[in-house]
């Protein structure tokens, strides 16, 4: 058997033309070898964020660095008392039109970018009388600060920076000679270089590499909300044609989403070991669960961040209520609210649910974790504990184990886009936020069985609100405001039903968890920190003391049942109300289903699939 390749520019695997020349420079680079090293001599200096400025201004003097700079940042480093040299007299022409232009001129950008590698360029520096600048130190207008304030239009268009990314992107190119830095974490860095005769080449290239990404970073933030503005507007505009009428069409996402994201560090591996992570924010955010602030603990792994984040999102779906949510792969082991404010007993319910899951689990809350709290969780083997912030005392006692790991996480953003990535692309949806008409109990419809009194209204409320964080297909039971059954991500919603119940009445052998009252429990075995004979029963295989917790439980479906199969388990199990969108063909059947049951079911017109 013989086989034969073809790599012929006409070969029909390829469209692209292969004989083309690749452009180049007007001048050549061939050759040319940069210096290792460039003393700072001239410092242009032009930042929003004047953090750590004083100082480094002062390092410069210091060192002789003539020191170039702009409207703010020239008069706050005047008033300290250093040596100045304000850009209207580099350019010869004054700052106008409210400071838009100040360093757009070619006595600046000439300094800049000229390659210092070339006589030509040295020469023609020499005949325009443009000194070389070796450092700029730019930061930029807080564009993205602003839009989350809320500012109108027109304000926030004031914060697009102009002169900023383009002398930052002028010096990132020319960094063979020129040397860029755009946050004051690099301050101590720049001390340290005019120090030791100048930046590195290999230094002044990783600066580049930051600068270019923080300015693709700002364009994307700039173009991405511009492009939003443009389709309200769109929408606003084919409205009033149609005289206010609603088209009934969903209002279009933009037509362009960027996002940058810098490296916080490297990861271990990802969610397996042959594969490389590392974990990323968004630029310029702060917060969330990538900005974590971590206590205590070993690093975070690419498995504890994704269930990390699922659980404090899980924990903010309730309002106000002190909630607990306890998470394992993506998905809840148990969510519980207290209503006495209660952050220990929301713990202990939440716990409650689902204890041979919760081992290796991560705890999320939305309130201060106590002391009383961290003595339930010492026993049970868990890999992270989230909440926005921590008792001094209960630090000191989960900080007893070793490899746990306390983050501090500020409330998660509940707005924005998610962005799931496919072949060739991505696709984009606004984030669920239990937002929608039918969130709310007022406009749901009763569909059958007796009207719910305000408790068991309540309960309803909070299922639904639950099953949000549950994947789909998701089915859960709930009882006095804590999650008793969960069946999660099943490909039909029978299988759903069955596992809820299942879950909720043999793991309901151990109904009060192995959360520690007194916190003398020892860490347990394999089992969900409990003893495999505690929650599957003796060894003759009796598990008949495990109560039925799906009895009298309300159940929320995170979307229609198509037939009323699914219903019937629930309705067999002793379920007593259930809320579900509604929305199938058979609907009429589920409903009498119910019905015939005496079982209260609501109608809510919305779903929350989560996939």
């Amino acid at each position: 058997m013989s086989s034969s390749t073809s790599s012929s520019p006409s070969s029909s695997q390829s469209s692209q033309p292969t004989n083309q020349a690749v452009p180049t420079a007007h001048v050549p680079t061939e050759g040319l070898v940069s210096p290792e090293r460039v003393p700072v001599r001239r410092a242009l200096i032009s930042v929003y964020d004047k953090t750590g400025l004083v100082p480094l201004a002062r390092a410069l003097a210091d060192a002789g660095v003539e020191i170039v700079s702009t409207g703010s940042t020239a008069a706050t480093i005047a008033a300290a008392g250093l040596a100045v040299t304000p850009v209207e007299e580099v350019t010869g022409f004054p700052e106008c039109l409210e400071g838009r232009v100040k360093t757009l001129h070619p006595a600046v950008h000439a300094g800049i970018l000229a390659d210092r590698r070339k006589p030509d360029h040295l020469d023609q520096l020499g005949i325009l009388g443009v000194a070389p600048i070796d450092l700029v130190v730019v930061n930029l207008y807080p564009f993205s600060d602003t839009v989350a304030s809320g500012a109108p239009f027109d304000a926030c268009v004031e914060q697009i920076d102009i002169g900023g990314p383009t002398m930052v992107r002028a010096a990132a190119k020319n960094h063979p000679a020129v040397a860029v830095v755009t946050s004051p974490d690099h301050y101590d860095d720049v001390t340290a270089a005019v120090r030791e005769g100048g930046f590195t080449l290999a230094a002044r290239r990783r600066l580049a590499a930051e600068a270019f990404a923080h300015t693709a970073a700002y364009d994307a933030a700039v173009s991405t909300w511009l492009a939003a503005q443009v389709e309200a507007d769109d929408a606003v505009n084919t409205a009033d044609a149609a005289d206010g009428t609603d088209s009934g069409e969903p209002a279009a996402l933009p037509a362009y989403v960027g996002v940058g994201y810098e490296r916080l560090a490297g990861l271990r591996y990802g969610e397996n070991p042959h594969q490389r992570a590392a974990v990323y924010r968004t630029a310029g955010a702060s917060g969330g669960v990538a900005g974590a602030r971590q206590l205590h603990g070993k690093a975070m792994s690419y498995n504890n961040y994704t269930d990390t984040d699922a659980a404090v999102r899980a924990a903010y779906d309730h309002g106000q209520a002190v909630t607990v949510a306890v998470v394992k792969h993506a998905n809840p082991c148990g969510i519980a609210v207290s209503a006495a404010g209660d952050v220990a007993e929301a713990h202990r319910k939440a716990h409650a649910c689902d204890p041979v899951s919760a081992y290796g689990g991560v705890i999320a809350t939305n309130a201060t974790v106590t002391a009383e709290m961290a003595r339930q969780i010492k026993p049970i083997f868990t890999e992270v504990v989230a909440a926005p912030a921590f008792d001094e005392e209960a630090v000191e006692i989960l900080s007893t184990k070793k490899n746990l790991r306390l983050l501090v996480v500020e409330a998660p953003q509940r707005e924005g886009y998610e962005i799931k990535q496919v072949s060739g692309g991505a696709v984009i949806q606004e984030r669920d936020v239990l937002s929608a008409d039918g969130d709310d109990p007022a406009t749901w419809t009763l569909a059958a069985g007796p009207a719910a009194d305000d408790t068991l209204l309540a309960e309803l409320a909070f299922a639904w609100r639950s099953v949000r964080a549950v994947r789909s297909n998701a089915v859960l039971l709930a009882h006095d405001g804590a999650t008793v059954g969960v069946g999660m991500g099943q490909v039909n919603r029978v299988d759903s039903c069955k596992l809820a119940v299942e879950r909720a009445n043999t793991l309901g052998a151990r109904s009060t968890g192995d959360a520690a009252v007194n916190g003398t429990q020892k860490e347990k075995g394999a089992v969900g920190g409990a003893d495999a004979s505690e929650v599957l029963g003796d060894s003759s295989g009796d598990a008949a003391a495990a109560p039925e917790r799906a009895r009298g439980a309300v159940a929320a479906s995170d979307a229609f049942f198509p037939f009323a199969d699914g219903l019937q388990v629930l309705i067999d199990a002793g379920v007593r109300a259930v809320v579900q969108p509604g929305g199938s063909i058979r609907d009429q059947e589920v409903i009498d289903a119910a019905q015939a049951a005496g079982v209260t079911m609501y109608l809510t017109g919305t779903r929350h699939f989560a996939h």
